[in-house]
């Protein structure tokens, strides 16, 4: 898994959206959550889609919105490889921006480490 994020690995159906927001479960590293579900993709070189989402109700201005997205994005690309290359099912993802503030690149990067250490810690246990 490579420092890429194509399109191939963005989550855009939206049947697979839905089933993974009345499916899914999650877990929490404020001020980020990320609904996640076990699936099986069309290509199978994918082990992970996903897909990031900015409030609107805290973010009224889609400038703001879509800066949050472009962070979310590019945390996401640089940390992937690190916590899924040793995973071999499939997931669908959402990650979710649910704080109230303009975050800095440095505390996006923590706290989805953070995140993806919970999921990983999360789904050992479960498969253990």
């Amino acid at each position: 898994m490579g420092l890429t994020y194509s399109n191939k690995e963005k989550l855009k159906s939206k049947k697979l959206i839905d089933q993974l927001f009345s499916e899914g479960r999650s877990v929490s590293a404020y001020p980020l959550r990320m609904v996640f579900l076990k699936t099986i993709h069309d290509d199978t070189n994918l082990i992970t889609k996903a897909g990031v989402s900015v409030s609107k109700k805290h973010f009224k201005k889609a400038v703001d919105r879509n800066r949050i997205k472009r962070l979310l994005r590019e945390v996401y690309r640089l940390n992937k490889s690190a916590y899924f290359n040793n995973i071999t099912t499939q997931y669908a993802l959402m990650i979710l921006y649910i704080g109230k503030d303009k975050p800095t690149y440095v505390e996006v990067e923590h706290s989805m480490n953070k995140l993806f250490d919970r999921f990983v810690e999360m789904e050992s246990k479960k498969n253990s």
